[in-house]
């Protein structure tokens, strides 16, 4: 096992007006699982390949543990990719693709044999190590590429977006299992993918990325938390914050005639042009007369325990979608005007201009 660092790490593709990726600065921890998340073309996907030696390194450098492998080739950088597309041989049988990799490293058969064993315990493949890979289902053959990874022991995983080729249900199961596996394994894992909730779901850490600069490292709920900016805060969350385009008045966030509370901190911060983010969670009902903010129900969604309502105000400065996370049995139906307010210690407050995170 090994830690992974990017320093100043940069990536500019020929004929490119600007770097994929600037300047990476990340430090990776033995044994973590680290997740890069961002849009299409945030530079997340050219970030793993860089460390996994599919993309030159312009600038900068990148150690796996204390070794240089920037100019490294990938071969003798000692990491394993599982891709979105399985890479699978489709005249092979489970065990020999599993096996692939350990036969050209010449690694005795008995040997491979066991690895494999080993490998198929764990993902539940045992039954399946005699059939081709057209025999099995996505979620298996995923499982069998994590397979080919495990059994040659790397010092990293690098895993991109390997999950997008399968249906709901099997993405969140697969999902687990790939957590619990990196768990049990210990190997440090760098994963990439687009999906928000996969990353809050799976990762140590989550590294959010905006056009190929890293905007935040932190935990799932420190990203949820405490956003450090306003792109972080309305690409984190599902569904997502509601942002509110406010006036600074006397410490006090003004939409229109309705105040918003803050914290003390942001109030001491806050000049002009403020955004304040909301979490659909955050909202409280209250009475017509209590001085809400009135919501004018549009698509009630129905989840059981709890429902979402999304509804407009009417309010300049308010989005076009206000989306309030209700109790399952309130009985909000799609016409009404509900009236929601929120606690000072709930509402994230920005400077809209630098998008920079104002409130304690």
């Amino acid at each position: 096992m090994a830690s992974v660092t990017f320093q100043k790490a940069q990536r500019w593709y020929p004929g490119a007006d600007s770097p994929a990726v600037p300047a990476l600065d990340l430090e990776i921890k033995d044994g973590e699982f680290m997740v890069l998340v961002g849009p299409s073309g945030c530079g997340k996907s050219t970030s793993l390949r860089m460390l996994a030696g599919l993309e030159e390194v312009n600038d900068g450098k990148i150690f796996i543990g204390d070794r240089d492998v920037t100019h490294t080739p990938p071969k003798d950088r000692d990491i394993a990719m599982v891709f979105q597309n399985y890479a699978l041989y489709p005249h092979m049988s489970v065990a020999d693709n599993m096996a692939f990799a350990l036969k050209m490293a010449k690694v005795s058969p008995d040997e491979r044999k066991k690895r494999v064993d080993e490998a198929a315990r764990i993902l539940g493949l045992t039954e399946y190590l005699d059939r081709k890979p057209k025999a099995l289902s996505g979620g298996q053959r995923q499982r069998v590429a994590m397979g080919r990874a495990i059994v040659r022991s790397p010092q990293v995983f690098c895993m991109d977006e390997p999950l997008s080729n399968l249906d709901a249900k099997m993405r969140v199961q697969t999902r687990t299992d790939i957590a619990k596996l990196q768990a049990d394994l210990g190997v440090t894992t760098v994963y990439v993918t687009h999906d928000q909730v996969e990353a809050m779901t799976m990762g140590d850490r989550v590294a959010v990325m905006k056009e190929g600069i890293l905007q935040q490292v932190d935990t799932p709920l420190g990203l949820y938390d405490k956003p450090v900016n306003l792109f972080v805060a309305g690409f984190i969350g599902s569904p997502q914050m509601n942002l509110l385009e406010a006036t600074a008045v006397e410490g006090e966030a003004k939409i229109g005639s309705f105040t918003v509370p803050v914290d003390p901190t942001a109030a001491k911060k806050m000049r002009g042009n403020t955004t304040v983010g909301v979490r659909p969670e955050a909202w409280r009902v209250v009475g017509e007369n209590d001085g809400g903010l009135p919501v004018r129900v549009t698509v009630v969604e129905e989840l059981g325990a709890d429902a979402f309502v999304y509804g407009t105000s009417g309010i300049e400065g308010t989005p076009n979608n206000i989306i309030v996370r209700v109790n399952g049995r309130d009985n909000v139906h799609k016409g009404e005007t509900i009236h929601v307010t929120t606690d000072p210690r709930s509402v994230h407050v920005f400077d809209t201009d630098t998008g920079e995170r104002l409130s304690d």
